[in-house]
């Protein structure tokens, strides 16, 4: 009797063992699944499920922001929605803090990053980029009546409203001006037409959406820096295929007039294009 029950503890013990086998087999199997399925490109992914889902932050005027019926709109995503739809895509929007915005690309959940994003070379080595839809540079910015002030040269020991820790801030000191610290792009200007600083240093696209939405009757632009930032959109290595029937959209917006048509509703003229 106790060498019954043995034989069948035995066979119990290797009914379980197989179990487990047939289990961690199955399991594997399933993920070489997984592989197999998620083997087609991203671009194949996109095509077929006819969205492009976007990374975006929801809250950077003019770029990406709510307008008071609380729709999601702005330069950027006017420009990734034209792309989608000569696509035949929809797009749906992933809003999300630009500390974390990156992290979710990288977890892929989104296809791209469509907010302003700066291309360098951190970022080359690490993303694939599409063709540059934007252009901006450092300008120097005076009141309307100024006439002593027409260039970066002409900065030195002038008053310069700039955000202290701003790179705009450190471009007016390099040309020897006397910062004024200020929170932001609206009272820099204040503070230059109210005479209690002579200059401001800023980025030409705020300041042309600023002239956009307030007028230029008051403030001027004088000089443009020769450098110049130009933002794209931003994709994971790896995916050359979507990245190219992007660029061949911006492309044809380009030479339709459509981005700069675009670029002139939000900015007054056309930052699309190097200048």
């Amino acid at each position: 009797m106790k060498k019954i029950i043995g034989w069948l503890a035995v066979l119990g013990l290797v009914f379980i063992l197989a179990a487990c086998g047939s289990s961690d087999e199955n399991n594997g199997n399933a993920d070489n699944n997984k592989k197999e399925s998620g083997s087609a490109s991203l671009y194949d992914d996109v095509m077929e499920s006819g969205v492009l889902t976007v990374g975006t932050e929801g809250t950077y005027a003019p770029y990406t922001f709510h307008d008071e019926q609380g729709n999601l709109t702005g330069y950027d995503v006017e420009i990734i929605k034209e792309v989608a739809s000569r696509m035949d895509l929809e797009v749906e929007f992933q809003e999300t803090q630009w500390d974390s915005i990156f992290a979710g690309l990288n977890s892929e959940r989104f296809d791209l990053i469509a907010n302003q994003v700066g291309i360098n070379e951190d970022r080359k080595a690490n993303y694939d980029f599409s063709t540059p839809y934007t252009y901006s540079s450092a300008v120097v910015v005076v009141p309307e009546e100024n006439q002593d002030i027409t260039s970066f040269e002409d900065l030195e020991g002038k008053s310069s409203a700039q955000s202290l820790t701003s790179n705009y801030g450190a471009i007016a000191e390099e040309y020897d001006a006397e910062l004024v610290g200020v929170e932001g792009l609206a009272q820099a200007i204040e503070l230059i037409k109210q005479g209690r600083a002579d200059v401001t240093v800023n980025d030409k696209l705020a300041v042309l959406d600023y002239i956009n939405q307030q007028g230029s009757e008051s403030i001027k632009i004088v000089d443009e820096s020769e450098e110049v930032s130009e933002m794209a959109f931003v994709l994971n290595k790896g995916n050359s295929e979507l990245v190219e029937a992007i660029n061949e959209q911006l492309d044809a917006m380009r030479e339709d007039g459509t981005l700069a048509s675009i670029s002139e509703d939000w900015f007054g003229e056309d930052v699309s294009v190097k200048q």
